[in-house]
């Protein structure tokens, strides 16, 4: 299975693809997407553009994307809302089922604390993805939200396996 993890963002936005076969995870390919122009409309486009391409180059099974949380900023929290339903809206167009996670439960998940720093993130990505090398702490935090939905995926799957022994 191949997944593709995003961190939304206006002026980057990270994205991620990593291979999932069983409990092994391999890394594909990451970078960032930079929206240009100043008009929001002009920014959210590129970024749709962008990511549209990003997905029927790499033709991931499944998507995940970063939650939004709400900031002292509402404006910025809001825009932040807009760039991440134009990434949804990518995933949505090519048919994928799309996990969301928590900022928190991605560090929890990859580096085992929930207020990790980039650094670390970074780190962990490095040693989980060998070959990986992010262009950005936003590319290494849409590998680590790609690596937190094939750890639930595996969860998801073991479970279904335990209770389907059970019958």
């Amino acid at each position: 299975m191949r997944v593709m993890g995003i961190d939304p963002g206006l002026r980057a936005c990270g994205w991620g693809v990593i291979d999932v076969d069983g409990g092994r995870q391999r890394f594909v390919a990451c970078g960032t997407v930079r929206p240009g122009g100043t008009a929001l409309s002009d920014r959210l486009l590129d970024l749709h553009r962008g990511l549209a391409a990003l997905v029927e180059a790499h033709r991931p099974d499944a998507g995940a994307i970063e939650q939004t949380f709400v900031n002292r900023d509402g404006q910025g929290t809001l825009k932040l809302g807009q760039a991440r339903g134009v990434a949804l809206l990518a995933l949505a167009q090519a048919g994928l089922a799309v996990g969301e996670y928590a900022n928190n439960a991605v560090k929890k998940a990859v580096v085992g604390v929930g207020r990790a720093d980039k650094r670390q993130i970074g780190h962990m990505i490095r040693l989980q993805l060998p070959g990986a090398d992010p262009d950005s702490d936003d590319a290494a935090d849409a590998l680590a939200i790609a690596l937190t939905h094939a750890f639930h995926l595996a969860a998801g799957s073991k479970l279904a396996d335990a209770l389907g022994a059970g019958r």
